[in-house]
Formats: structure tokens, C-alpha cells, sequence
């Protein structure tokens, strides 16, 4: 009877810690607090199972017990190894080598952030993205009663351009049950400049999602892939052909126990079949955009910032102490995705003394002195130019706009759609310039800096050429409400570009008909400056091209 009792007891203690493991997933990992909380588990487990088959009563029974006395001596040791290695693995001890984790260099903004064309601008962010992803799912009759969006919606950059992609999900339980063996058909993927929504359909459906459950569920199958790895945050990314992946960064402590947390490996997990690969980090693939978590960049910053001159200095007279501001955003620079945040001084005044760009994959980072508004403040201010319309601006997009740093702020309404975009200065955020479209907010914006004088409109050093010659082809077209005439003449492959307003009497010339201009040459048309009609010249001359 007592070994039956005994079988009984050994089994429940195996379902308890082997259910805990199944559910709370910990690393088997000295590195790991949730596998020290595991063998505390493990013990007070071993302990009341002790106790019952001594059948103690009483805690005195309890405390007189070696066998108690034991385990309560391994908590007790391993409780101390445990505060101890967390206080000997943080900044108070260690302030010189957690400065250390990030290397930081000064930038150049104008060299570095290159000015962007309109159709790499991510002019969404992730609330207006789910959005749209909602839209486009209840749109797809023979989905949406079976699955929903997950909210991932991560960021990244696909064949040179800004995207977010989220993988679909069980709409239920039942749901689950019911498609479980043919997976999840598709994701969601969304150009974040041209606001596009694909759902993107898969030959063969994802059976690794977190949307799984039991042992096909992502974050099991990757801890009994690697029992050992303390994983961080998962992100869902596409590769150049579009496959599903799950990137898995795997944390390297580097300061005693606890402390200095970076990413020493990531695991690659195909969302279709499952397969994984694990990579150093200096060798991942280039096409991972988020190894490194945006709060890990800035927890790793803020220590650069902050323990400059150790951690008494953090703490009492903050000399040359520097912090991120709240928030950040994303640019996508040389096909990867860099983090972006301001940098102000701890004592929380309303302006920032830089900013810094992290990249994602490789944690190259970068700090620009550049003295201007807090995010807070510029967004503040593109709200007040549509105070009346009580849009909300989004959190801004730091951009280079005509070797300016800029604030690019999206405006949305209550429904959470984009309505307007605005531009502030970062140097100067009382030049703010609103519009409906991207390109009529730079023109706003760039009328204003000219205006107030940051920028200073370039000579013009062009030399004054002639041409005459008769007319072979003649178009019109209207740029900007202005009628504008192109011409071009008898040997020359040129196109001129004559402006109604400036040249009426343009409205009479016709192919065929001999014309002399004066024009400066531009990139795509020449610019007109005089136009004159030659009458009655008969047979005309050969074209005459020369220069004043």
C-alpha cells in the first residue's frame, strides 16, 4: 500500500512540474530568472509531497524534520545565490560595463538620411495599418468566419519598400479545431507608402503560429526545439519570396548572471513546415529586419546616455547625462529597418539636444546633434494648425527634406484615418506646413522655409542658349492650373517648355512653322525665356544652336 502511495505521489509531483513546464515554457538556462523560478517550484513541490507521506501535522513536525530542513536550506541558499547574482549583475556595480553594451557614433544627418522619394515614405502607422487590415479581411467572404488579423503587424522593408505584414488567426476554439490540419491559408501585407492591402494566399497553409495550440503553438515549438535559449519578443517577417518566417532573437547576458542583456543568436522558424535555424548574429540573414527590439535599443541607449560617469552621477548631479525621449518610430534606410527616437538631457526640459538611429538587425547606431523640438512638442504643434478639426497627430517620422531634419506627422480623425499631413522643422518647430497630400505639404513646407529664411533660394548659373528652327511636334498640357505648351524643332531632340501665362501668343504656333527662342536647359524640359515667330521666311534655315 505505502508503494502504490508512493508511485501516486511521484506521478502527481511529475504532472505539476511537467504541466508548469508545458505552460510557463522556461528556459533551462542558469541565465534564466524563470528557471530559477522553476526549481523553487520544483522544490516546494518536493516538499509538501514530503510532508504528506510523513503525514506532518504541525509545523513544529515540520521545522524538527532533517529531510525538510534540507530543502528548506537548498531554498534558502539558492534564494541567496539569486539576489546576489542580481545585485552583482546591475548597473549600480557594473555602471562602466553597461555603458559599454551599445557602441554609439556621431553622425551626419544630410549624408546618412538621404531624402526619400513619396513612395518610400511610410505615411501610416500601425493603428491606421490594423485598420486597413481589418477592412481588407472582412472583405474576403470565404475567411472572415473563420479567421480574424492577428495584431502583429510588424514593420519591414520587402523588395525596397516599407510594409507591415501580420499573419491571420483563429477566429475561435472551435475554429481551430475545425481548420487545424490545413493551417492558416494567408497574411496580411501592407505598403505603408501607397497604402495597398494584399492578402497574401499560401499554397500551403502555416501550422506554426500563436494562434496553435499544444505542440504546434510557435513559442512551444520553439522551446522544445531549444530548451536552452531565453528567448525575446518573436516578430512575423516575409523573405524575398515572400515565405513566412518567425525571428526569434535569443538574449546574450553579458554582465554577470542578470545583467547587460543583448542578442547573441536568432532562430529562423518556417511558419509552413516549422523547420528552424539557428544564426550567430554578425551572420544573419540580410533580409531579418527586426532582430534587435526597439525597447532593448532604447533601454541600451539610455544606458550609453546615462552612466557616462558612473551610476552616483545617474542618480545625484546627472552631469552629461542624456536619455531617449518617449516614443519612437522607423526609418527604412539601405534595406533595413533603423529605429529612431530624440535624445534630451534628464531633467526633462521640452526640447532635444539630438537623435539617435539604431538598426534593427545589426544594432549599428548612430547619435546626430541636432538641437530642436521634443516629438511631443512638434506633434503638439501640427495639431494646433487643425485645432478646429480636432485631428490627432501620429508619432513623427523623422525625414531629411531639402537637407532639413524633419518632423513628418500624420493627422488622423476619430475613425483613425489619415486626413492631412503636416511637416515641422525639428530646429525651428514654429515652421509647420499642413496639406492633403505629401507632395502639397513639402511644397507648403519648402514656400516657408524659404520665408523664414532657413533656406535661401540657389543662383541660378545656367547660360542663355538660342535655337531656331520650324516646329515638329507641339503638346499641351496644364501643370499646376497653368496652360503650358512643349514644342520641339528641326534638329534638335530637346523639349521646350513654353508657359501660356508668360507667352499668349504660343496659341498660334503650329508644326511646321519657323520659331526663334532663348531658353536655359533643365533636366527633363527646357525653360523658355523668349519666344519669336519668324514670318514669311519660306524655305527655313537649318536649325542654328549657339550660346551667349
Amino acid at each position: 500500500m505505502k508503494s502504490k502511495w508512493k508511485m501516486l505521489a511521484v506521478l502527481a509531483a511529475v504532472i505539476v512540474v511537467g504541466g508548469y513546464y508545458y505552460v510557463a515554457l522556461p528556459a533551462i538556462n542558469i541565465h534564466s530568472s524563470d528557471t530559477w523560478f522553476f526549481i523553487f517550484v520544483i522544490l516546494i513541490v518536493a516538499a509538501f509531497i514530503y510532508m504528506g507521506r510523513r503525514k506532518m501535522r504541525s509545523f513544529h513536525e515540520a521545522r524538527e524534520n532533517k529531510g525538510l530542513r534540507a530543502i528548506g536550506l537548498i531554498i534558502a541558499v539558492l534564494g541567496i545565490i539569486y539576489l546576489a547574482g542580481t545585485l552583482l549583475s546591475s548597473p549600480i556595480i557594473n555602471a562602466k560595463k553597461y555603458q559599454q553594451l551599445m557602441t554609439v557614433e556621431e553622425g551626419e544627418f544630410t549624408e546618412d538620411v538621404e531624402e526619400l522619394s513619396f513612395d518610400k515614405i511610410p505615411l501610416l502607422d500601425r493603428d491606421t495599418a490594423m485598420i486597413l487590415g481589418d477592412r481588407k479581411m472582412g472583405s474576403m467572404v470565404d475567411m472572415v468566419s473563420q479567421f480574424e488579423v492577428d495584431d502583429i503587424y510588424t514593420q519591414i522593408n520587402y523588395k525596397d519598400n516599407p510594409v507591415r505584414v501580420s499573419p491571420l488567426k483563429y477566429a475561435s476554439v472551435i475554429k481551430w479545431f475545425t481548420n487545424q490540419s490545413e493551417g492558416i491559408p494567408a497574411y496580411i501585407r501592407i505598403n505603408m507608402a501607397t497604402q495597398t492591402t494584399e492578402l497574401v494566399k499560401l499554397e500551403e497553409g502555416m501550422k506554426y503560429t500563436n494562434s496553435e495550440y499544444f505542440n504546434r503553438n510557435i513559442y512551444r515549438h520553439l522551446r522544445f526545439a531549444h530548451p536552452t535559449y531565453i528567448y525575446g519578443g518573436l516578430s512575423f517577417e516575409i523573405d524575398d519570396s515572400g515565405v513566412p518566417y518567425w525571428v526569434a532573437p535569443v538574449k546574450k547576458y553579458n554582465i554577470g548572471l542578470f545583467g547587460g542583456e543583448t542578442v547573441g543568436k536568432v532562430v529562423l522558424c518556417n511558419a509552413i513546415t516549422g523547420d528552424t535555424k539557428t544564426y550567430d548574429i554578425d551572420k544573419a540573414p540580410s533580409w531579418i529586419d527586426r532582430a534587435y527590439a526597439a525597447d532593448l535599443l532604447v533601454e541600451l541607449f539610455d544606458y550609453y546616455g546615462t552612466l557616462k560617469h558612473g551610476f552616483i552621477n545617474s542618480v545625484l548631479s546627472q552631469k552629461d547625462c542624456l536619455e531617449t525621449t518617449d516614443g519612437y518610430n522607423y526609418l527604412a534606410l539601405d534595406d533595413d529597418v533603423w529605429m529612431y527616437t530624440g535624445v534630451t538631457s534628464v531633467n526633462g526640459d521640452q526640447s532635444n539636444v539630438g537623435f539617435m538611429l539604431s538598426n534593427q538587425r545589426t544594432m549599428e547606431t548612430k547619435y546626430y546633434k541636432v538641437e530642436g523640438a521634443t516629438e511631443a512638442s512638434a506633434m503638439s504643434s501640427a495639431e494646433g494648425q487643425v485645432q478646429n478639426l480636432k485631428y490627432v497627430a501620429t508619432f513623427p517620422l523623422l525625414l531629411n527634406i531639402s537637407d532639413e531634419p524633419t518632423y513628418f506627422i500624420a493627422l488622423k480623425d476619430d475613425a483613425g484615418l489619415v486626413k492631412k499631413y503636416a511637416m515641422v522643422n525639428v530646429q525651428k518647430y514654429q515652421i509647420v506646413a499642413i496639406g492633403d497630400s505629401v507632395s502639397q505639404c513639402e511644397e507648403n513646407y519648402l514656400e516657408l522655409l524659404f520665408s523664414n529664411g532657413v533656406k535661401e533660394a540657389e543662383k541660378d548659373t545656367r547660360q542663355v542658349k538660342k535655337i531656331s528652327g520650324k516646329i515638329t511636334k507641339i503638346a499641351q498640357a496644364v501643370i499646376e492650373g497653368t496652360s503650358h505648351y512643349y514644342l520641339m524643332v528641326e534638329g534638335s531632340d530637346d523639349i521646350f517648355d513654353i508657359s501660356v501665362v508668360d507667352y499668349i501668343d504660343v496659341v498660334r504656333c503650329e508644326v511646321g512653322q519657323e520659331v526663334r527662342m532663348e531658353y536655359k536647359e533643365d533636366e527633363k524640359a527646357n525653360a523658355v525665356l523668349s519666344l519669336e515667330t519668324i514670318q514669311g521666311s519660306g524655305g527655313a534655315p537649318a536649325v542654328k544652336q549657339d550660346e551667349e
